[in-house]
């Protein structure tokens, strides 16, 4: 999942980035209002982590234009204005969740991943394929009942592949939700990471199709049916 951290607070946009990437999300970061909305505008996100008092263009200002341009990302309020008419004004322009500084890291992290699973289209904080299963709460893989470790490239391609188990997942996708601005993902690599996950899913009936010129698609393996 890709998100983007809109904070003019430097000490604390760090922290918010530092916390966010260590639990394998792909963070991009910017400090003032003209600049997200810039960004956002070419750029994709799952979710919008958001202050209201920034420079240049106020939060408000930034979220009215997003849903104005139909950006359908989620956006989460994370501001010091924790007043019952600042909640209702950004709920009503379109905000999906509001959370008033300071706050506990533990609820903020859970508000996010509640988002996600949202965002996602899913309901429940399991998902399950096969023999395989994803905590979306602890982010954690489960084989055969096992646990099962993978690199965090791995770990993140797989979460995006197994949430969307059936749907052919392009390349574009893949590119868009793992990696910031700040990183590259070629081609080549990605057909390196979809190489080794299929070697460590095969043994729990599970399969990664190329569905070629598009991208992929996680799936049971035929003879697992």
């Amino acid at each position: 999942m890709r998100l983007l951290v809109v904070e003019d607070d430097l000490p604390l946009a760090e922290a918010l980035v530092t916390l966010l990437t260590s639990s394998g999300y792909a963070v991009d970061c910017v400090h003032d209002g003209a600049s997200a909305e810039a960004l956002v505008a070419v750029e994709q996100f799952d979710l919008v982590i958001l202050d209201l008092n920034l420079p240049q263009m106020d939060g408000l200002s930034l979220l009215r234009a997003m849903r104005a341009r139909s950006n359908a990302a989620a956006v989460m309020i994370l501001t010091a204005r924790g007043a019952a008419e600042d909640r209702v004004r950004g709920l009503d322009l379109g905000a999906d969740d509001y959370m008033a500084k300071p706050f506990d890291v533990r609820e903020f992290e859970a508000r996010v991943r509640s988002l996600l699973r949202r965002q996602a289209g899913l309901r429940s904080a399991t998902v399950t394929l096969g023999a395989m299963t994803l905590d979306l709460t602890t982010r954690q893989f489960s084989a055969a009942d096992q646990p099962l470790d993978l690199p965090p490239r791995e770990r993140a391609l797989l979460e995006l592949l197994l949430t969307r188990a059936g749907k052919v997942v392009t390349k574009e996708a893949i590119v868009q939700s793992l990696t910031s601005l700040d990183d590259m993902l070629s081609d080549n690599a990605i057909e390196q990471y979809i190489s080794r996950l299929r070697r460590r899913i095969a043994p729990y009936g599970l399969g990664l199709r190329t569905v070629r010129g598009i991208g992929y698609l996680l799936e049971k393996a035929p003879d697992s049916r």
